[in-house]
C-alpha cells in the first residue's frame, strides 16, 4: 500500500479591501469588511462625482487616524478634551520650494493637516496631543518607506 502525503498550503489571508470597477467610468465599488463604499472622480475630471476620489480617501484615512490617536491618548491620560476636528488638504509643490524636504528636484506631494481641539486643555496638554498626532499609524506609514507589491492576475471573461 502506497501512502502519499501532501501538505496543502494554507489560503493566503483575505484582502483587507476589495475594489471593483469597470472600464467605462471612474466609479468604483469598495468593500472593506462589512462596509460598502463608493469612489469616483469629480465631473470636472470625467467622473460623475458619486463618491469621494482616491485622494479624498487617502486624506480621510490620515484624518481619521489622527483624530482617533489624539482621542485615545487624551482618554488614557484623562485630559479634558471634548472634540477634535482635523482638516486636510493635498497639493503638489516644487521640491525647491520646500525648505525642510530632502528632495530638491521635481515635484512633491504635500498634505497640510490642521488640528483643532476643544476642551479645557492646558498649553502643555495641547502640545502633547499635537506631538501624539504625528505618531498615528497612518501618518507613520505615509512618512516611511512603503513597499507596494503590485501583482496582476490573468484576465477572465465576465
Amino acid at each position: 500500500m502506497d501512502i502519499t502525503t501532501s501538505i496543502a498550503k494554507p489560503d493566503p489571508a483575505p484582502p483587507d479591501v476589495v475594489v471593483r470597477g469597470d472600464a467605462r467610468s471612474f466609479r468604483q465599488g469598495v468593500v472593506a469588511g462589512k462596509h460598502h463604499l463608493v469612489a469616483d472622480e469629480p465631473v470636472a475630471y470625467g467622473g460623475r462625482d458619486e463618491g469621494p476620489g482616491p485622494y479624498d480617501y487617502l486624506l480621510a484615512a490620515l484624518g481619521v487616524c489622527t483624530s482617533m490617536t489624539i482621542g485615545l491618548f487624551a482618554r488614557k491620560k484623562q485630559f479634558p478634551l471634548e472634540d477634535i476636528i482635523v482638516s486636510l488638504r493635498h497639493s503638489r509643490i516644487h521640491a525647491k520650494d520646500c525648505a525642510d524636504c530632502e528632495t530638491k528636484e521635481g515635484m512633491l506631494d504635500r498634505i497640510e493637516v490642521q488640528v483643532e481641539m476643544t476642551g479645557k486643555l492646558t498649553p502643555e496638554q495641547q502640545a502633547r496631543l499635537m506631538a501624539v498626532a504625528a505618531k498615528c499609524p497612518v501618518h507613520r506609514t505615509l512618512k516611511s518607506e512603503i513597499n507596494i507589491q503590485l501583482r496582476g492576475a490573468p484576465a477572465t471573461a465576465p
